[in-house]
């Protein structure tokens, strides 16, 4: 398990889900600025969901890594 945090620098809501092995998902709304920090296993896919006029859109994803580096994915 590595320790993740994420924080909602946006001025909107978003919705972050964290998929990993084992049956790992975690699902949390998040309000601008807000902060959260969890537990993920490492290589866990972590997904930005946002809201468009027409649903909801995918706006990052970002692979949890034991690394320091950048692990952002292109959405």
């Amino acid at each position: 398990m590595v320790e993740f945090s994420y924080k909602n620098e946006s001025f909107r809501m978003i919705v972050l889900r964290c998929i990993g092995s084992s049956n790992f998902f975690l699902e949390r709304v998040l309000f601008p600025t807000d902060i959260i920090t969890f537990m993920a296993p490492n290589d866990a896919r972590v997904e930005i969901w946002g809201n468009e006029m027409y649903g909801p859109k995918i706006e990052q994803r970002i692979r949890v890594s034991s690394h320091k580096e950048d692990s952002t994915l292109v959405a």
